[in-house]
């Protein structure tokens, strides 16, 4: 997928080539009317769109940040027999990179606030794409645990820059959208680029395949650091698109960078929106783990699909979770223009990605390829448009704390990371069957579901003193 791919995304799923502001002038819900705001400040000249440049950057950046991560599930089968691996250690392989994943996000977050987007997104680009190539050269199970490892630690800033790029490009009413554009890198890549990555495999073997997508990251992180600048520092972007960001409460802030402290990380949990929706998070990134880890496996053993079979159905949920991605944006977007509720139009859509999700477990009783392919597409479909909590997060965290935020958000979403693969496989080891892995997958959803519903509350900022 090139930058030009993205572009056109961009253009053609949010609607932003033809929509004009009066589109978005009605707000309310006590908030200041952002998007009237907006339209009050224009001059009457011509807005330049950079804002949307950036965001097939970040989009591509992201399709490549969870490719790079992704990839050990499509090469799992293969290089088990070869590096002599079972169930168990396949565990706990899955789950080291979300070990340093998950420790890594609070010092990532807190690196973004201090040296800014751009020099933080390239040194995080360049580092992982390092590890995913070196774990091609993997001789065994400590060689490859270490650099699963390595990946964690230099993946951490990625969602929490993703945060910081979008609160400080994009007005509040046009976030769920972006958020929805960017988050469809998450499963674009694997969904149309599945049988690429099994012939791949079948062809040239597996460890080819983490030698590419390396070299891939390692080229996009050159094109972040030629292209990417800041709103007031960007070649391209006119006054007319910075009065309109800043109208609806973009740019961010431009002070003295904040210096990080523990202190912070107490405070931000203790606010019911930053708690609730990190269980939320939690909850449907263990529906994503499931499918970014075992799903090939569990189609080759538990459905005993054929491995180009397995290539082909594979594709399916990846698509209904990009679909689920822009459904939930889009749908988030337009409840808050019909009822100026933040509240309703972000918690809404994720409640019911929630409990979409949970209907996985329905592929325990069928038995025909094809309905189980349908029934865990509908799941993934609600996972994909949970990546709304993304906006949520950006919504209600304090200017000077985007990026830490962010950070102790995906520390409590990423914890699944550890977890569900841990679990997936020492169920699978025991009872060498996904039944009772697929009914912990829709139990952990409806946690997530419930504590929407009675922990997150209002969706407004967090008032905190820094």
């Amino acid at each position: 997928m090139t930058l030009c791919t993205a572009w056109y995304i961009v253009k053609k799923w949010t609607g932003w080539y033809t929509t004009g502001l009066d589109e978005y002038a009605f707000w309310g819900n006590g908030m200041e009317n952002t998007a009237t705001v907006a339209v009050k400040a224009d001059t009457g000249a011509v807005r330049s769109r950079a804002r949307l440049t950036v965001l097939g950057l970040i989009t591509v950046g992201t399709m490549i940040n969870y490719l790079d991560r992704a990839v050990l599930g499509v090469a799992a089968p293969s290089m088990t027999r070869e590096l002599g691996l079972d169930a168990v250690v396949m565990g706990i392989v899955f789950s080291a990179f979300s070990w340093t994943y998950a420790a890594a996000q609070i010092p990532g977050g807190a690196f973004v606030d201090r040296v800014g987007a751009r020099l933080s997104y390239f040194w995080s680009v360049s580092i992982w794409s390092v590890f995913t190539l070196l774990q091609g050269l993997a001789s065994g199970l400590v060689s490859l645990l270490t650099f699963r490892l390595g990946l964690g630690v230099a993946e951490a800033p990625c969602y929490p820059t993703n945060s910081r790029v979008l609160s400080t490009w994009f007005p509040q009413h046009e976030r769920a959208r972006a958020t929805g554009v960017y988050s469809v890198g998450q499963y674009f890549g694997l969904a149309f680029l599945s049988p690429l990555l099994f012939w791949i495999v079948a062809e040239l073997g597996w460890r080819a395949l983490f030698v590419i997508a390396g070299v891939a990251g390692l080229l996009f992180a050159a094109v972040w650091l030629k292209i990417y600048r800041d709103p007031q520092d960007h070649p391209t972007v006119n006054r007319a698109e910075l009065d309109y960001i800043e109208a609806g409460g973009g740019l961010g802030y431009r002070g003295t960078a904040t210096p990080f402290a523990w202190r912070n990380i107490g405070a931000l949990l203790k606010h019911r929106q930053v708690l609730g929706a990190s269980i939320g998070q939690f909850a449907g990134n263990s529906t994503l783990v499931f499918f970014l880890t075992w799903f090939p496996t569990y189609l080759a053993t538990e459905r005993n699909m054929g491995w180009l079979k397995v290539g082909f159905y594979a594709v399916m949920p990846f698509i209904a979770a990009s679909v689920g991605v822009l459904v939930g944006g889009w749908v988030s977007d337009t409840i808050i223009r019909r009822t100026g509720s933040a509240t309703l139009g972000r918690k809404l859509p994720i409640l019911t990605g929630l409990l979409l999700a949970s209907t996985i477990v329905i592929a325990n009783f069928v038995d025909s390829d094809q309905v189980v392919i349908a029934v865990l597409s509908v799941a993934f479909f609600g996972q994909g448009m949970v990546n709304l909590g993304w906006t949520l997060i950006t919504d209600v965290a304090p200017k000077r704390l985007i990026g830490l935020t962010g950070g102790v958000f995906n520390l409590c979403a990423n914890l699944a990371g550890i977890v569900t693969p841990l679990v997936i496989g020492v169920i699978v080891g025991a009872t060498g069957s996904f039944f009772y892995a697929l009914a912990y997958i829709a139990f952990v959803a409806l946690i997530g579901a419930l504590s929407y519903i009675f922990i997150v509350g209002e969706v407004k900022p967090v008032a905190m003193d820094v």
